[in-house]
C-alpha cells in the first residue's frame, strides 16, 4: 500500500510525495492500564503517597488527566483518543468498583473508541455488559460474535467512523483468539481469525468510502507484526495485551517506535498508565498515510496531578485504605515479579508463590505447585510488605486448587506452560517441588526435559499431588489437561491470603531463585 518508507529517530516518511499532503491527526492512546488509577512504583506496584510526594512514582489517573488536556490543547481539532483495551483487572479499584471506575474516568477523558480486551471479561459477558451501559463511547471488536448473548447482543461493533477536524478515520479492532483460556467470555462468545476479520472489516470501511484506517488491537506486540504482514487496507496498527514498550529514547525498549512491518507503523505503549501513547500522522488527499512519528510520554513526576482527580481518588479509595495499608510481612530485597522475567524463565516472585501454595498444603499429600506467570502482575520492593502490594501482585481473587494427576499429564502441563515464551505467554509455569529443563529453541510440545519430582526423574505412570489455583486447575491459560483431574478441590483460601501469611511466618523474606527452571543454552 504504501511505496516506501524513510525511519528516523524522530518519524518516518513515507512515498515520495505524489499527492500533497493535507491532513494531519494527532493520535492520543492508553493500552493495558488494567485500574492503575493511582500511581506506581518503579516496580508497577503500589506506590506509597511519600514516594509519590518525593517524585519517585509513575501514571495515576490524575497525571493521565493533565497529559491528555495539555495534548489537546497543543493539537486542537485534529485530536483522537483511543484505547487498545485491558483497563479492567490488576488492583483493588476493580474488586471493589468492577468496570464503574474505568467508565467514569473514561467517559470524563472523552475516549473517542476502545479495543475489547481479553480482561474486559473477567467478570463473564456480564461485567463487560455493565460497562457498556456506562460508557458514552464504543467498544469494538471484528472477531467476535456476540450474537447469542443476550446481554452484549448488537452492543460490540466490529468498528467505527470517528470524524477529526473534517476527516474520517476507520477505526476496526480484533481481540487475542485465546481469550477463553485466558478470560471468561462463556461460550456464547464466538471467536474468528483476526485476520480473516480485520481484512473483511477493513475492506467494508473502505467500499464505503472511509480511505484512513486505523487497527486498534488486542493481540500483542508479535501478532500486531504478523497483521501488518497479513492484511492490505490499513494504514496503523495501535497494540495492547503483551505491555510492550516501543520507543526511540528508550533503552528497555522491545523496538522503534513506531515498528515498520510491510510499510505499516506498528505502535504500543507499555502499560498500566504509565506513558500515554503518541502518534503524529499525517495523510495525503487519497488518505495515503504520508508521515508519521511520535514518541510515548512518560508519566513522571514532572506532569502534575489533575486536583479534582487526586480528590476524587482519595474518595475512592477510603473504603480500601484499611486493608492495603495493613503491613503483613517485610521483604530484604526487591522480590522480582515483572512480567518479562516470569513468563520467560524462574523468577523470585514466582518461586515465593509457589512455595507459599505448596506449604499450605504439603500435609494434605501434595507434592507440587504450579502458578501460571500471567497471575503474577508486579514486582514488590524491599522493605515493609503491605497487603495492598500482595493483591497487586495477585489481584485476581484466585483459590487455592488441589487435584491429582499422572506425570504424563504434569509432563504435557508444563509443554504447554513454555509452548509461548516467544510471545510471553502468560501460561510459563512457576513452580515448587519440581524441577525442569527449557530449551526454548525447540518447537512446542517438545521443550521439556529433566523433570524431576523430589529428586527423582518424574514416572509418567505415577500419580502425583497438584496445587494450583482455580483459573488454571479449570483450564486457564491453556491447561486444558488438568480440567478432567481427578479429587479435585477448588475452593481452598484465596492465593493473596495463602502469600500473605506465608510472608508473614517467614520472618524478613530474602527472595531467591535456585534453578528450579533450567533454561537450556
Amino acid at each position: 500500500m504504501l511505496a516506501r518508507f524513510l525511519l528516523s529517530t524522530a518519524a518516518v516518511g513515507l512515498t515520495a510525495g505524489a499527492a500533497f499532503a493535507d491532513s494531519s491527526i494527532t493520535i492520543l492512546f492508553t493500552n493495558d492500564f488494567h485500574d492503575r488509577f493511582e500511581p506506581i512504583s518503579a516496580y508497577d506496584s503500589t506506590c506509597s503517597d511519600e514516594d509519590n510526594a518525593a517524585g519517585e512514582c509513575f501514571g495515576g489517573i490524575a497525571r493521565m488527566i493533565t497529559a491528555i488536556e495539555q495534548k489537546r490543547a497543543d493539537a486542537g481539532d485534529s485530536v483522537l483518543l483511543l484505547d487498545a483495551g485491558d483497563q479492567f483487572q490488576g488492583s483493588l479499584y476493580f474488586t471493589q468498583y468492577g468496570g464503574e471506575l474505568a467508565a467514569e474516568f473514561m467517559n470524563q477523558l472523552g475516549y473517542q473508541a476502545m479495543a475489547v480486551g481479553n480482561h474486559e471479561f473477567d467478570n463473564g459477558p456480564e461485567g463487560l455488559a455493565e460497562f457498556l451501559d456506562l460508557v458514552e463511547f464504543p467498544v469494538i471488536s471484528a472477531n467476535i460474535d456476540v450474537s447469542q448473548n443476550n446481554l452484549l447482543s448488537g452492543r460490540v461493533p466490529k468498528s467505527v467512523v470517528l470524524e477529526a477536524d473534517g476527516e474520517q478515520y476507520g477505526i476496526v479492532s480484533v481481540l487475542a483468539e485465546d481469550t477463553p483460556e485466558t478470560s471468561s467470555p462463556g461460550d456464547t462468545v464466538i471467536f474468528s481469525p483476526s485476520v480473516d476479520a480485520a481484512q473483511a472489516e477493513i475492506d467494508a470501511l473502505t467500499e464505503d468510502g472511509v480511505n484512513k484506517i486505523i487497527l486498534l488491537t488486542h493481540v500483542g506486540y508479535s501478532r500486531d507484526m504478523a497483521l501488518a504482514e497479513a492484511l492490505t487496507g490499513v494504514d496503523i496498527i495501535i497494540g495492547g495485551h503483551s505491555h510492550t514498550l516501543l520507543s526511540n529514547t528508550d533503552d528497555d525498549a522491545a523496538g522503534p517506535y513506531p515498528t515498520m512491518v510491510n510499510d505499516v507503523p506498528v505502535f504500543t505503549a507499555y502499560a498500566y498508565g504509565k506513558f500515554l501513547g503518541e502518534i503524529q500522522a499525517t495523510f495525503d488527499d487519497d488518505g495515503n498515510l504520508t508521515e508519521i512519528g511520535g514518541e510515548p510520554m512518560l508519566l513522571d513526576a514532572s506532569v502534575a496531578e489533575d486536583e479534582g482527580a487526586v480528590a476524587r481518588m482519595e474518595e475512592l479509595a477510603a473504603p480500601l485504605d484499611e486493608l492495603r495499608n495493613q503491613v503483613v510481612a517485610e521483604s530484604s530485597e526487591v522480590i522480582e515479579g515483572s512480567r518479562e522475567v516470569c513468563r520467560s524463565g524462574e523468577c523470585a516472585m514466582g518461586n515465593l508463590v509457589a512455595d507459599a501454595m505448596l506449604a499450605r498444603v504439603a500435609d494434605q499429600g501434595i507434592e507440587i505447585a504450579i502458578q501460571n506467570g500471567g497471575g503474577v502482575r508486579a514486582s514488590i520492593d524491599a522493605g515493609e510488605v503491605t497487603m495492598g502490594e500482595v493483591l497487586t501482585v495477585l489481584p485476581f481473587q484466585n483459590t487455592l486448587s488441589t487435584f491429582q494427576v499422572s506425570g504424563a499429564t504434569l509432563i504435557e502441563a508444563l509443554e504447554n506452560g513454555v509452548s509461548q515464551i516467544e510471545d510471553g505467554g502468560g501460561r510459563f509455569p512457576q513452580v515448587a517441588g519440581i524441577s525442569f529443563t527449557v530449551d526454548a529453541s525447540a518447537e512446542p510440545g517438545s521443550r521439556i526435559s529433566d523433570v524431576m519430582v523430589g529428586g527423582e526423574p518424574i514416572d509418567p505412570e505415577a500419580t502425583y499431588g497438584v496445587v494450583s489455583n482455580n483459573y488454571v486447575r479449570n483450564g486457564g491459560d491453556g491447561y486444558s489437561m488438568f480440567v478432567d483431574a481427578e479429587n479435585a478441590y477448588d475452593f481452598g483460601p484465596d492465593l493473596a491470603d495463602v502469600v500473605a501469611e506465608y510472608l508473614a511466618e517467614s520472618g524478613p523474606y530474602t527472595p531467591y531463585t535456585d534453578g528450579r527452571i533450567t533454561m537450556a543454552e
